[in-house]
């Protein structure tokens, strides 16, 4: 709403508090979200569904995609600065810090791992444990805990917490970094989301070597480091397979449900509705213990909700995404950060539903709006001339260099 009236009051203003124009990627993100929804809407048509589930699904969609659109227009329009959403998240870093010593004696002092259930779970949801205050949770079959913290489940809470620490890397204040790093570390290891873990291993120092492209010293330290690789290529290969192998076998149980939601998916998806697909998730077998099909992936989950036409509507404005920032991550830190985020979403579409976890990553799809006005300033900056934002503190020149 905020965006929506600084775009109306726009024309009234002066110049220079105006906002700059929508960055192309912000406006492919929001048709591709409304893409999402017509394809709902057909197939809830096709598949003879009815008024009042499209209308529940409608809903539905504006609570879960089409943040993901809302979110990065917001951060496109508004003069927000990220070093503002970083503190933000170093002072929930210092909160989670003061809190942990409670969730950790939890379940050995005897307290319940349900709190409560929030009266807010009347406005509707798709479940209770959106709303439940948890302590703590028991593993299925070897009773030790894990913990999800404000997460509706263990491994979201592992991606909220790669989130915060690629956040909190940027805090300029040693102090609220190392809070916010060591707030962001504890929570991944304390969920226990083996997907946290990789994340944490690969994002950063890939998103770091692609904003250092444009110096030459990435070049000559990647040379020979590319040739020892292709030296070591049949190691490398063993080691992976090893770590694939042990990625899986940690919770074995949880991987063949996954697997087998995943093949009922595509195989419903392509024998039955291909293109617009079935329009609602439906639970499966007692094979997968009657989870929903396409859940915990949000590519098999589009596929089979919403068919090719809503798996394109979330492949194209990501590929976009990934142009957009990278280039800009050459001459900017936001455009790092903003990658960094693509790339974490991307790793968690494959194990995760994007959309029912938006109003947790929002800060992800807020940076990466920033980074598309960022760009807008870098692309209409003239030679010569410092373009700044009304709000932010540092102008863009031409050259990229921050000033």
């Amino acid at each position: 709403m905020m965006a929506a009236v600084t775009l109306y009051i726009a024309p009234a203003r002066p110049p220079h508090l105006r906002p700059p124009p929508l960055h192309t990627l912000i406006l492919i993100w929001l048709l591709a979200m409304l893409v999402m929804l017509f394809a709902l809407i057909v197939g809830h048509f096709l598949n003879e569904l009815g008024l009042p589930k499209t209308i529940k699904s409608s809903i539905g969609w504006a609570k879960g995609w089409a943040l993901l659109a809302l979110f990065p227009l917001a951060g496109a329009v508004l003069s927000i600065r990220p070093e503002v959403i970083y503190r933000a998240i170093c002072r929930l870093g210092l909160q989670t810090l003061l809190l942990i010593p409670l969730f950790l004696v939890a379940p050995f002092i005897g307290l319940p791992g349900l709190l409560y259930v929030s009266p807010l779970k009347i406005v509707g949801g798709s479940g209770p444990e959106y709303f439940a205050v948890i302590l703590y949770t028991l593993e299925p079959g070897a009773g030790t805990p894990r913990w999800q913290f404000f997460a509706p489940w263990s491994p979201a809470a592992g991606m909220i917490a790669v989130v915060h620490i690629l956040c909190a890397l940027e805090e300029k204040h040693p102090g609220w970094k190392i809070i916010g790093v060591l707030a962001g570390l504890l929570l991944a290891l304390l969920c226990q989301s083996r997907l946290a873990l990789v994340a944490l291993a690969i994002v950063w120092p890939f998103c770091f070597g692609v904003s250092r492209l444009r110096q030459a010293w990435t070049w000559f330290a990647a040379a020979p480091a590319i040739l020892i690789l292709g030296l070591l290529a049949p190691q490398i290969q063993t080691l992976l397979d090893q770590l694939i192998e042990g990625f899986t076998s940690a919770r074995a149980d949880s991987s063949r449900v996954r697997a087998a939601l995943g093949r009922i998916a595509m195989e419903r998806w392509r024998n039955e509705a291909p293109w617009f697909g079935h329009g609602i998730v439906e639970n499966g077998p007692h094979l997968v213990e009657y989870m929903p099909i396409g859940s915990h992936h949000s590519w098999y989950g589009l596929l089979f909700v919403k068919g090719l036409v809503g798996a394109l509507a979330l492949a194209i404005p990501l590929a976009a995404s990934f142009w957009v920032v990278g280039k800009l991550s050459l001459y900017e830190s936001i455009g790092r950060v903003a990658l960094s985020m693509l790339l974490l979403l991307t790793l968690y579409s494959f194990g995760e539903n994007l959309e029912i976890l938006s109003y947790l990553y929002w800060p992800a799809l807020m940076l990466i709006g920033i980074a598309a006005r960022r760009a807008v300033l870098r692309r209409s900056a003239l030679p010569g001339l410092a373009v700044s934002a009304p709000g932010d503190r540092s102008a863009v020149s031409v050259s990229g260099q921050a000033e």
